[in-house]
């Protein structure tokens, strides 16, 4: 469970009570564990410092857009993470958090002038340029701030992984990266401009992948890549591995070991003498948080003409705050704060939004529960807070970090005045 274990009966956040944290905080509330985050950055760490210089000088850096709580990202840079950013809003996060711009990399398919322009005068290490559009506004954009950005050029490889469609990134009709040739002939092009300076290579294909061999062929396409482009004259120095590594969400399921994924990374690129970059996202934070919720009520429904009956475990967590089951049909296990003894009972496990999509999981069999249990969706602290939304005008569920004994919260649950205030009446409507 990554630190969520039980203490006499009672599902505990490293050694914070789940119940204590309930009382004090309210649910839902987004739970996250030091210790977890800082065991996942070290064996991702090991695992690359244990394959010596086929990878050269490497970068780790956290996918912001999986978690991008300003604590968890201070956390990971403590250890030296750094960051792989899609906005200039997510590059502000890692500044604040300590990350060192010589440490993020901005990528992203619809950078803006003003984004570049920004990312330019912090002096990010590098830019994932992903069109050729992108590239001559890239260009403007430097030349007016009198920089010479280094930059990789994003690559499509046609292989396309993922664990739905939804996040699959590297597929030929997929809107990430640019053509093996159209982006050896971009590299060729930026070379040439004084404004520019490409030093290599990126590729993501997707997230969630669970199998090795996709992830391989684009590496094995990016050292193609990089060995035309050096017949051609041309330095390349970085090879942007991207993320994507899968993590466990359901009990027994298998994934692959970050010392297999980074091993054979170091098998591929051995020899080409570059430095590799890393970007894992879930990797890191999935199994690092945990979204506490209470149960609401159950509501029965008896059996209709087919003889089928429901049986429905309303929480007081919905799709604005855990959307992945919505938009990804996403397993996340629901356990039991403090389990109660007898049968395991089947549950359609439901929010409170309007919606019929608002539904986590149909037909799960569980531990039974009462109303007024606390319940905690495991694997949520990637992809979960950090898409959260106020639909239905409910508040933005808060988030907590735990160290040892200790707890904080590091985003406050805002009131509805909070909520409300932010919304100003137009002139016209506000009486004399």
């Amino acid at each position: 469970m990554n630190h969520f274990e039980p203490i006499d009966g009672i599902l505990h956040a490293e050694e914070v009570s789940l119940i204590d944290l309930a009382e004090t905080v309210g649910t839902p509330v987004y739970v996250y564990s030091t210790a977890t985050l800082e065991r996942h950055y070290r064996v991702l760490a090991e695992a690359v410092a244990a394959n010596g210089k086929a990878l050269g000088d490497v970068l780790i850096a956290f996918a912001v857009k999986a978690n991008s709580n300003v604590s968890v990202l201070a956390t990971l840079a403590r250890l030296g993470c750094g960051a792989d950013t899609v906005s200039e809003g997510e590059i502000r996060r890692a500044l604040k958090a300590g990350i060192p711009a010589s440490r993020i990399v901005f990528s992203g398919v619809g950078k803006t002038d003003g984004e570049l322009a920004y990312a330019l005068d912090v002096g990010v290490r590098q830019i994932n340029v992903e069109s050729p559009s992108e590239l001559d506004r890239l260009i403007v954009v430097a030349e007016r701030s009198a920089a010479c950005p280094d930059i990789a050029i994003r690559v499509n490889p046609k292989v396309g992984a993922g664990g739905h469609a939804k996040i699959t990134t590297g597929g030929e009709g997929d809107k990430f990266g640019i053509p093996v040739d159209e982006a050896l002939a971009l590299y060729a092009r930026a070379a040439s401009s004084h404004h520019v300076r490409p030093v290599g290579l990126a590729c993501h294909i997707g997230s969630q992948i669970t199998d090795l061999a996709p992830l391989e062929a684009a590496f094995v396409l990016l050292r193609q890549m990089t060995m035309t482009l050096r017949e051609q004259g041309l330095e390349v120095s970085r090879l942007d591995l991207g993320g994507g590594l899968g993590v466990p969400y359901q009990g027994g399921a298998m994934t692959a070991a970050p010392a297999d994924y980074v091993a054979m990374a170091a098998r591929v690129l051995d020899g080409l003498d570059v430095d590799a970059v890393f970007e894992p996202g879930r990797l890191l934070a999935a199994n690092a948080g945990i979204l506490l919720s209470r149960v609401i009520q159950i509501t029965e429904r008896a059996a209709d003409a087919d003889g089928s009956g429901r049986r429905f475990l309303v929480l007081d967590a919905a799709m604005n705050d855990l959307i992945r089951p919505a938009m990804y049909d996403a397993f996340h296990e629901v356990v039991p704060v403090t389990p109660r003894s007898g049968e395991a009972v089947s549950y359609d496990i439901v929010g409170p939004v309007c919606e019929t999509g608002d539904t986590f999981a149909r037909d799960r069999t569980m531990p039974p529960v009462q109303p007024g249990d606390l319940v905690a969706f495991t694997g949520a602290g990637a992809y979960g807070a950090v898409m959260s939304s106020e639909y239905n005008t409910r508040p933005l569920v808060p988030e907590v970090l735990v160290r040892n004994a200790d707890w904080a919260v590091v985003r406050p649950r805002p009131s509805y005045e909070d909520i409300l205030d932010r919304e100003a009446t137009a002139g016209w409507l506000v009486k004399a």
